[in-house]
């Protein structure tokens, strides 16, 4: 029998539609991988409290507490996980990078950043599309961006740099 590979933490680090999704969706169809989408969960379980910067904290730090030990659960099992949870600010990534230590696997963040001018006009298009579970505007995607901090290599992920 050939050993199955390590389990990987993969995580996305990137602004509002900067094309984490997109990138998640595709290391997903890796064999044993399972995505976990932020967006899905908290579009079903809080869509309704989710107005401010403020609500968004709360409620993701909610979802965190749930989701941490599931994820953790599934990489002991052998499993690879997408964990599609913006990786955007260095707390953020200490969580993920607890995660990650806790189940005894490598963690891998992807980092996206084009220009601003070019997630806005993704974020354009992708609102007018409706299919996303949130409608985000110019004014929170600024908000949001403040918040942005480029991973650096004493994190402790392997940084993968995508275009």
């Amino acid at each position: 029998m050939v050993p199955s590979p390590r389990p990987i933490l993969h995580l996305i680090c990137g602004k509002i539609a900067a094309g984490k999704s997109t990138l998640a969706q595709q290391l997903a169809a890796a064999p044993a991988t399972l995505l976990i989408s932020e967006d899905h969960w908290a579009s079903h379980l809080f869509r309704d409290e989710l107005k401010t910067l403020d609500d968004y904290r709360i409620y993701s730090a909610r979802l965190r507490a749930a989701m941490g030990p599931h994820v953790i659960a599934l990489l002991k099992a052998g499993l690879s996980v997408v964990l599609d949870f913006p990786a955007n600010t260095v707390e953020s990534r200490l969580w993920m990078r607890a995660i990650a230590d806790e189940a005894g696997c490598a963690g891998v963040l992807h980092v996206l950043d084009p220009p601003d001018a070019v997630c806005l006009a993704r974020l354009r298009a992708r609102n007018a599309g409706g299919e996303h579970p949130f409608q985000t505007s110019d004014a929170d995607f600024a908000l949001f961006s403040r918040y942005f901090v480029r991973p650096t290599a004493d994190e402790g992920f392997q940084i993968v740099v995508h275009d």
